[in-house]
């Protein structure tokens, strides 16, 4: 199963976005904000303001299937916004209610209760003939792989398989793996580097040697779709998950790469257990010239459970991605 898993209908990544900012002052109740606001989905915060330089710990749960939300906690006083999520369980039920309470907005009297049991099976088969009321044009799929790839939009990237099964006329997302082995084929990837259970690369089997990486990267270089694809990447020190390092570097709008990590928890230690944190991109060497280069920790630990730990090991691939770029052709 994909995780996080694509849905047939999606709205807001199918999260309530929660964001909470300090009070005025300490012991004041922080304020809150949230989206999307649709029935019945209710959100309520006791989360209090403590002193600048105090602890922000804030916790969510949800009840009721996950329409009841609750944020406890405290935030400190300066800090900035806070941003929790909660998933939204029933994502059908949701756009269904969304849209009724969105045309009831724009003047259109709907009959049916915004909320309740959703009749899909009411809906018919065959909208041939029927009067369209509306019509959506999608961007083009180059500016969802941008949003892919600037902030590793993980949703996105597991919907991309279920997309490919789509051009075979399967409704069944495993079969967009031999659309993408297909690409590799054509792409000169050798396979057996290569392995996949998703598209976001979190699965314990996904794996791909740098070899079969940068071989996928000067294949790109040599298509109409390469400076696309390239500026598509986080661009060091400018945007994206790239943005900020290197800002102040010689490399800066320089390197176009896309980073990966996988790390997860040691409990035994009290630290974290780095699988992979990795880059992967171009370096502008100048004269239109862009290299392919790959780089990687693996098998390494923090110290402790401070995410700056993870945060400095990521920032030190990035300073060596810009060394790379300005060392001699």
């Amino acid at each position: 199963v994909l995780d996080p898993t694509p849905t047939p209908l999606i709205i807001n990544d199918n999260l309530i976005d929660l964001l909470t900012t300090p009070g005025d002052r300490a012991g004041a109740a922080a304020r809150l904000d949230w989206r999307p606001k649709v029935a019945p989905y209710e959100v309520t915060s006791t989360v209090k303001t403590v002193a600048a330089g105090g602890p922000t710990n804030v916790t969510v749960t949800a009840t009721d299937g996950g329409t009841r939300i609750r944020l406890s906690g405290t935030i400190a006083a300066g800090a900035a916004p806070l941003l929790r999520t909660s998933p939204v369980t029933d994502p059908a039920a949701f756009g269904r209610t969304a849209l009724i309470e969105a045309l009831a907005r724009a003047g259109v009297e709907v009959t049916s209760p915004a909320t309740g049991p959703n009749p899909a099976a009411r809906l018919p088969r065959d909208y041939d003939g029927r009067p369209r009321v509306a019509a959506y044009t999608s961007p083009p799929y180059e500016q969802y792989a941008k949003l892919i790839l600037k902030v590793s939009h993980n949703l996105g990237a597991n919907l991309d398989i279920c997309l490919l099964a789509v051009t075979t006329g399967s409704h069944q997302c495993a079969d967009g793996f031999p659309v993408l082995a297909g690409f590799l084929d054509r792409a000169g990837v050798d396979r057996r580097q290569v392995e996949l259970m998703d598209g976001r690369g979190g699965n314990p089997a996904d794996r791909a040697t740098p070899r079969a990486v940068v071989r996928m990267l000067a294949y790109w270089q040599g298509t109409p779709d390469a400076r696309r694809f390239r500026e598509a990447l986080p661009i060091l020190g400018v945007d994206g998950l790239l943005a900020e390092n290197c800002r102040d570097c010689p490399a800066r709008g320089k390197v176009f790469a896309k980073t990966g990590a996988a790390v997860g928890g040691d409990a035994l230690n009290d630290r974290f257990s780095v699988g992979a944190i990795t880059i992967a991109g171009y370096l502008d060497k100048g004269g239109g010239r862009f290299d392919p280069f790959y780089a990687g920790v693996t098998g390494a630990s923090t110290q402790n459970t401070d995410p700056a730990g993870i945060l400095a090991i990521a920032n030190d691939l990035a300073l060596i991605a810009a060394h790379l770029q300005e060392s001699p052709p």
